[in-house]
């Protein structure tokens, strides 16, 4: 092994120790916690060493969104594998859509609520981000109904799934009603 590539093992293991404690941080006690202070402090290295690998908190919140985004793909994905038939897949996607925004608020904030300089929708938009809208596609492509352009159909599913997300989280919906809202969104809008 060459001094570069220990070097660039060094350097990606310090980017990785940032991302996590940033993403612990804000689990612990939100985005208005991180700063470039705070991490510097907690993972031992100054604050020249923390701009060296990112340029500032946005570029942070950047980096838990691509990796937030992957986990989602990843827990997306295996909802949707363990279920049988087309509505259960549906309704399997969405209860792990909105078990992860609750379970990872931080990271669901990186991904979806706050600026992290990432492009959506467009040709430079990052793989981990392309991926998890193909995580939801994969299944809800497949109930859109005919004469409905399956991408369209997954960004209003997906435009639906995060207003719940976010209004359950503000506490601004009755906890109790979780499961007929899921089962309505999935009946009225999944051509089954």
């Amino acid at each position: 092994m060459s001094v570069q590539d220990r070097k660039q093992r060094e350097r990606a293991e310090r980017e990785r120790l940032i991302v996590a404690t940033a993403r612990e941080l804000a689990e612990q006690q939100g985005w208005d916690a991180v700063t470039t202070r705070r991490l510097a402090e907690r993972i031992e290295y100054s604050q020249p060493v923390l701009y060296s690998h990112f340029r500032g908190k946005r570029e942070i919140i950047g980096a838990v969104a691509l990796e937030g985004a992957a986990e989602l793909a990843a827990a997306v994905r295996a909802a949707a594998a363990a279920a049988d038939g087309p509505r259960a897949r549906v309704a399997a996607l969405a209860r792990a859509y909105l078990d992860f925004a609750v379970r990872k608020p931080a990271v669901y904030d990186a991904i979806f609520q706050l600026d992290g300089g990432l492009a959506f929708a467009r040709e430079d938009t990052p793989a981990q981000l392309k991926d998890a809208f193909a995580a939801l596609l994969e299944s809800l492509g497949e109930v859109a109904g005919e004469g409905v352009h399956p991408g369209v159909f997954t960004e209003l599913f997906w435009a639906s799934l995060h207003g719940l997300a976010t209004l359950s989280r503000a506490g601004r919906l009755p906890p109790e009603y979780t499961e007929q809202r899921l089962d309505l969104l999935v009946d009225r809008l999944a051509v089954l």
